[in-house]
């Protein structure tokens, strides 16, 4: 048995949305069902977005980024503003816009803080 790691059209093809025809005249028709949702695209609960903070403390207190100390104090006040009764949104979409900014180059951060980012732009 062949093992198939991607799509692989020969012949005639045609791709329209998320479907892919193959051969002879082909063509590919998708409904649409509105726009797909992966996990990555669910709302985070506040509570989920502090454990991700709570993540990246620990990485920067691991890392020898220059300005971990800094971005550690932030993160924890952005936790401390997602445990609040009514935390303000605003304040943690500028502290995620920072945090993005300030890891470039460090790849695990980067992803984090940008995972992190997205989550709190969903609240």
């Amino acid at each position: 048995m062949n093992s198939n790691y991607g799509i692989t059209a020969t012949g005639g093809s045609h791709v329209a949305g998320n479907a892919v025809a193959s051969g002879a005249n082909a063509k590919a028709d998708v409904r649409d069902s509105g726009p797909a949702r992966s996990e990555e695209d669910r709302r985070l609960t506040p509570q989920e977005i502090g454990d991700l903070l709570a993540q990246l403390i620990e990485e920067l207190r691991r890392s020898e980024h220059p300005g971990s100390a800094d971005l550690i104090e932030a993160a924890q006040d952005a936790r401390e503003e997602l445990d609040s009764e009514a935390p303000r949104v605003g304040k943690l979409k500028l502290f995620s816009r920072a945090l993005v900014d300030a890891v470039p180059g460090v790849t695990a951060l980067t992803s984090l803080a940008t995972t992190i980012q997205q989550a709190i732009h969903r609240l």
